[in-house]
């Protein structure tokens, strides 16, 4: 039995989370295995109402679990960053999930903008350091409001990020087994003082444990243009906390776009959070229409970082079958419902 907490959230989110778990009890059910779910209202309706984000006592409960499901964070009576912060980031940090696990692939009948391209062509992962960087607020703002107002805000990364992020990225390289290549992304040629630590760990770390896998250095830049032309050249990129914020979402569209894209936010020896990509999309709350293939294809991560691979493929395989038969991949033009959607999937995982 695994422990999942249940984090609904804001707008389409428990619509979403709610076909992932219909999937989920199917899948494991047949595999003899019971999933015991506790329910968070942690959101933006809790924040209007309490003005709490992510208490402390909370955040406490969720370490207690095996895996965290999230739906989707974001209000539109809440300005922006409090939920953000408040909730995601803080549970990121809180709960030392180092590690954003993306994986970037274009599945049968979903529609990608670049040209020529199938899903043999676009199949690779990103691994984003997930607690360092510009995101952990090192930075100030003085003379507020004058014409000499300052800003800052520093890339700030120390060695035992680095290298737990590397290892982290060479050990699913070899696992995912598919060219054992792992690519850094940087920025050597402006960023000369973090990424220098970044290049030499990653050589270093190589050398020392992983001969066997290539190792090659791309610029962000130059990755964002390869993403679009020949995506084919990549396995596993590894990049820090912003580049890889970027490189995702531009991976996502080229997926097919944020309702098929799937996410973990990873502590490798602690409790992990798996969500969609896209966001609480309000406009659709209720109608029964958005796309909860995203959500479904989180569950199935879930399920794999858990160590349940059979029932990780059996929920994709199923998830696949699906989406052949459906119109599209965008909110009330893929004919079908969200709940057939849930149906239909959880029905072959059975």
């Amino acid at each position: 039995m695994y422990k999942i907490a249940v984090i609904g959230g804001d707008g389409t989110g428990p619509e979403v989370v709610a076909e992932g778990i219909k999937v989920l009890n199917a899948a494991c059910a047949k595999k003899g295995i019971k999933l015991d779910y506790t329910e968070y209202d942690l959101g933006g309706k809790r924040y209007l109402k309490t003005g709490e984000t992510l208490p402390d006592s909370v955040l406490e409960e969720l370490k207690k679990f095996d895996a965290i499901y999230l739906g989707a964070i974001g209000h539109p009576d809440v300005k922006p960053g409090i939920l953000e912060k408040g909730i995601l980031l803080k549970a990121r940090f809180e709960l030392d999930q180092y590690i954003n696990l993306r994986p970037v692939k274009l599945y049968p009948n979903v529609e990608t903008p670049l040209k020529d391209k199938t899903c043999d062509h676009i199949d690779y992962v990103v691994i984003r350091e997930n607690t360092g960087g510009l995101y952990t607020g090192i930075g100030g703002i003085s003379m507020k409001g004058t014409e000499n107002e300052v800003a800052v805000q520093s890339m700030v990364y120390n060695r035992y990020q680095v290298e737990r992020c590397l290892k982290y990225a060479f050990e699913y390289t070899k696992k995912r087994n598919k060219n054992k290549t792992l690519g850094l992304v940087g920025k050597t040629n402006v960023l000369t003082y973090v990424f220098d630590l970044w290049e030499r760990a990653f050589h270093e770390i190589g050398e020392k444990n992983y001969k066997d896998i290539k190792r090659e250095y791309y610029h962000v830049d130059a990755t964002c243009m390869w993403m679009v032309k020949s995506p084919e050249w990549f396995d596993v990129l590894v990049t820090c906390n912003m580049f890889g914020d970027i490189i995702t979402d531009l991976g996502a569209i080229t997926q097919g776009g944020m309702g098929v894209a799937a996410g973990g936010n990873l502590n490798p020896e602690g409790v992990s959070m798996f969500e969609p990509i896209g966001g609480s999309a309000p406009k659709y709350t209720g109608k029964n229409i958005i796309n909860p293939i995203a959500a479904i294809a989180a569950a199935s991560m879930m399920m794999e970082i858990l160590g349940e691979n059979d029932i990780a493929k059996n929920i994709e395989n199923s998830m696949i079958e699906v989406m052949k038969t459906m119109k599209s991949m965008s909110a009330g033009n893929m004919g079908m419902s969200t709940t057939e959607v849930g149906d239909k999937i959880a029905k072959l995982c059975s």
